[in-house]
């Protein structure tokens, strides 16, 4: 037998027992097709599921007291008051791109006044690609944060005030 006829025999062989013979999956009687049932049809996430999601697991990092830049956060903290405002506080300072398998995101933290910013930083990544890789099953190629502040002691917030208490 030849090396060549030898190969072949193999291959067919091998592609028999993973039962990948190169044809279309088989109907059933009943019309269905054999397999698994989760694998057919397409997900989609929009970019805002990717934002909430790494902004909340952000914010779970001690040392990081706010997302996004002080403009941001006071336009923020008034839209909040707004009734039907879109854009949820949990997407502040998050911004995501996302693809049909990948996903990067930008961030912007404001951290507090004596903590190690590159291990904030650190921790921050790790949360952020842990949480979105199990929930959405996107692998994160990226994540880029910008440190727009730091939050010192006795500094007060940047929220206005509510106008009733």
């Amino acid at each position: 037998m030849t090396d060549t006829v030898q190969r072949n025999r193999s291959e067919s062989q091998g592609a028999e027992a993973s039962g990948s013979s190169g044809e279309q999956p088989r109907r059933t009687s009943m019309g269905k097709r054999d397999g698994d049932p989760g694998t057919r049809g397409r997900t989609t996430i929009a970019d805002g599921v990717v934002e909430k999601i790494a902004g909340l697991a952000a914010r779970d990092v001690v040392g990081v007291h706010a997302m996004g830049g002080g403009v941001s956060r006071t336009f923020g903290a008034v839209r909040d008051r707004v009734p039907g405002s879109s854009r949820s506080n949990a997407t502040r300072g998050v911004k995501a791109e996302v693809g049909e398998v990948q996903t990067a995101l930008d961030l912007e933290i404001v951290v507090d006044y004596g903590v190690s910013i590159s291990d904030v930083a650190r921790a921050v990544r790790e949360n952020v690609v842990s949480a979105v890789e199990r929930m959405t099953g996107l692998e994160v190629v990226e994540v880029n944060i910008a440190v727009s502040d730091v939050k010192l002691p006795d500094e007060e917030e940047d929220e206005p005030e509510p106008r009733i208490q």
